[in-house]
């Protein structure tokens, strides 16, 4: 089953990833799931080669090697799933997961900050606050006599 990350900035058509992309493998599982616990594998752990991946234009490849640098093992993108007892359930948790992390990683930058000065209003009103705090402040002395 393709791997199908929804249209978002960045990527106005979406993007679907082959499954041919996608290692998929299960072992067991530490969470819930009572006396089934020890006997299925309901525990998925997703990997995508972001490197060998032809479903990436090469800007793209470069874009998410360089965002998800912290979350790959060499090239390799990896995800687990196994808050859920079903292994079904754990692999469409690891898929969207996948498909949230790659959706954000292609997102381009937002726009840098433009410097703009305060306004006359705003700098009246700090100044006015610190005349208030400082009055405030002076009066919490001795009383002279």
């Amino acid at each position: 089953m393709d791997l199908v990350v929804p249209p978002g900035p960045g990527i106005p058509s979406g993007l679907v990833i082959p499954d041919a992309c996608l290692e998929e493998s299960f072992s067991r599982s530490s969470g819930p799931g009572g006396q089934g616990v020890n006997t299925t594998d309901s525990r998925v752990q997703l990997a995508l080669d972001i490197a060998a991946c032809s479903a990436f234009t090469e800007r793209q490849r470069e874009r998410l090697l360089e965002r998800l640098s912290s979350r790959l093992v060499g090239t390799t993108l990896v995800v687990d799933a196994s808050e859920l007892r079903h292994q079904r359930r754990n692999r469409v948790a690891a898929r969207e997961r996948m498909a949230a992390m790659l959706r954000e990683a292609l997102a381009p930058p937002p726009p840098s900050r433009r410097a703009t000065r305060p306004t006359r209003g705003s700098v009246q009103r700090r100044l006015a606050a610190k005349k208030r705090r400082s009055q405030t402040k002076s009066l919490r002395g001795r009383p002279s006599g």
